[in-house]
């Protein structure tokens, strides 16, 4: 199960100079000059859109090769395969989808209803950006085990910013501090990004905004942030 959600995290702890998602197939070395950057990032941006449009099962080399209008030689000179470049496609994705809405967020962030709503919301739109890249994602991780080690990876660090944003919820007196903030943001992830999958991936009839406010209200109500007064 996907349980990606960054809901409730500030992306303050997450940096990306390094892939945060290793893959067993990446060996080729990033380039170094302007030009190979620039032919490497054409090459990412050709993959996003046919990976997208194909998903990772119907994808071909050569369609990410027409589409950056380059040769395969140039494009064995920066991947190794279909895996290395679909790895980098993930890890732009991740970097996008694990600090959105970063200002937003600090906007609002002594209200801990607010904040969880704000995250929820910049989520959802960053989902929606992504939507095509997240299902050829869950594609590849079904038929390759790096892959499918990529998405627990990807979980985890979500799972450990949602619950470091918990214990602080905790360290203010505002959720009991007998809850697993691990368990906890575990499974509140898991719900809101398979809702974000069958209503943006999947392209349901569901109101993103009524979904909205649903999610954060099960959010609060989980962490009980409506009726815990702290200790007696």
């Amino acid at each position: 199960m996907d349980d990606d959600a960054g809901v409730v995290g500030d992306g303050s702890a997450a940096t990306f100079d390094e892939p945060l998602l290793k893959h067993p197939s990446v060996v080729k070395e990033v380039p170094t000059t302007e030009r190979g950057l620039r032919t490497r990032a054409s090459l990412i941006a050709a993959a996003k859109v046919v990976f997208a449009r194909d998903g990772y099962i119907g994808a071909r080399l050569t369609d990410i090769t027409v589409e950056a209008g380059c040769s395969t030689g140039t494009f064995y000179t920066y991947f190794t395969g279909k895996e290395e470049v679909m790895a980098a496609v993930v890890n732009d994705v991740l970097a996008d989808m694990m600090r959105p809405g970063v200002g937003r967020l600090r906007d609002v962030e002594t209200d801990p209803i607010s904040t969880i709503r704000a995250a929820h919301q910049a989520y959802f739109e960053s989902y929606q950006r992504n939507a095509g890249l997240m299902v050829a994602f869950e594609q590849a991780s079904t038929v390759d085990p790096g892959f499918a080690e990529m998405r627990v990876v990807r979980g985890d660090l979500f799972g450990r910013r949602n619950a470091r944003r918990i214990r602080e919820f905790q360290e203010r007196g505002l959720v009991n501090p007998d809850l697993d903030p691990w368990l906890i943001a575990l499974a509140l992830n898991a719900m809101v990004s398979r809702m974000a999958h069958r209503a943006i991936a999947l392209n349901s009839d569901i109101d993103l905004d009524q979904l909205l406010d649903v999610v954060t209200e099960l959010w609060a109500n989980a962490l009980g942030l409506a009726r815990y007064k702290g200790p007696a």
